[in-house]
């Protein structure tokens, strides 16, 4: 019956995500908000809240702080090997080349805060809880900060790419005489499905974690994981397959933004039982470090653009992601 839930649920993702995507780029072009502000804010909000809705089950009912932190962590780790997915679909070339600097500034910010993250766990861990009245750690309340000063960064670097070069967007014609009003009716019932069964399949990830057996934080970091992060990789191909690649990307490093700079407070601020850091796993600070090391490779990618491979579409830079996934599962596995 768990396999026959997931399958349901995976299936209305597809379906929905996809219309999700289209109508999002629709969005971007009729407004000239940008794909990529589209993809780091809207998109990336909507298909993480399945990550949120298991945060707050696993802290607020489970009891269970490592089998959420697992789940954002895993799902930074997941987010940024789409970028590698992205690129097998992408067939113009390697993915990261085709990008502006508008990514380049949301990974960065991405890459930051998820150091910031892993810097204060180590410091709960070893030297001093930081918690505000034994109930709220102090680090939550920054990291929420730091995500609204990146987001606001992020605004503002794209009003001030609106009187340049565009995203080279181009918007299929058989929906340009569809009012604004209607495509943002369309866009929320795809946003209510797709969060619906994206949080539908975190639970069932959550049996999936049961019935193996395996520590809640490796069980959070894989299967949780690749459940919540369903809504990311159905959203982001749709967006290859439009053309919207810097919506796809957008949508997931934007993803990784808010389960560091949101969903941690908002977790932090329902476990009754202290400051949230105070009793994760350090393995978690391993987690977030693969983050970071794959994070400075899209980045380098997006700045270097290495051509190493003329004759093949998949970028060396996309592979390097890829390999350092499974090698940062494999770790936290023998861990």
């Amino acid at each position: 019956m768990v396999w026959i839930k997931f399958t349901i649920c995976l299936a209305v993702i597809v379906v929905a995500g996809t219309k999700l995507s289209k109508y999002g780029d629709l969005i971007a072009h009729k407004t000239g908000l940008g794909r990529v502000w589209i993809g780091v804010v809207l998109l990336a909000t909507i298909t993480s809240l399945p990550e949120l809705a298991t945060g707050i089950s696993s802290v607020s009912i489970i009891g269970k702080p490592d089998l959420t932190l697992g789940d954002l962590f895993g799902s930074n780790l997941l987010n940024l090997a789409i970028i590698a997915l992205i690129d097998v679909f992408y067939t113009r070339g390697p993915v990261l080349h085709f990008l502006g600097t508008g990514i380049v500034l949301t990974t960065v910010l991405s890459t930051m805060l998820i150091a910031t993250v892993a810097m204060f766990l180590y410091t709960a861990q070893n030297v001093s809880s930081l918690g505000i009245m034994n109930y709220l750690g102090l680090y939550s309340i920054i990291f929420l900060c730091l995500y609204l000063l990146a987001q606001y960064m992020i605004f503002r670097f794209q009003r001030a790419q609106q009187g340049q070069a565009t995203d080279n967007e181009s918007v299929t014609t058989d929906h340009e005489g569809i009012a604004l009003k209607k495509i943002s009716v369309f866009f929320t019932i795809a946003a209510l499905a797709t969060i619906g069964a994206g949080t539908w399949l975190g639970f069932i990830g959550n049996e999936i974690s049961e019935v193996t057996g395996l520590k809640s934080g490796f069980v959070g970091t894989l299967f949780l994981a690749i459940c919540t992060s369903a809504p990311e990789i159905v959203v982001a191909i749709s967006a290859v397959r439009i053309g919207a690649v810097d919506m796809a990307v957008g949508n997931v490093v934007g993803s990784n933004l808010f389960n560091m700079g949101v969903i941690i407070f908002i977790d932090d601020l329902l476990y009754k039982a202290g400051p949230i850091f105070s009793y994760a796993s350090m393995g978690h600070i391993n987690t977030a470090l693969f983050a970071v090391l794959m994070s400075c490779v899209v980045i380098i990618g997006l700045i270097f653009r290495p051509r190493f491979l003329p004759r093949f579409w998949v970028g060396i830079d996309t592979t390097i992601l890829a390999i350092l996934y499974f090698g940062a599962i494999t770790t936290l596995y023998f861990m």
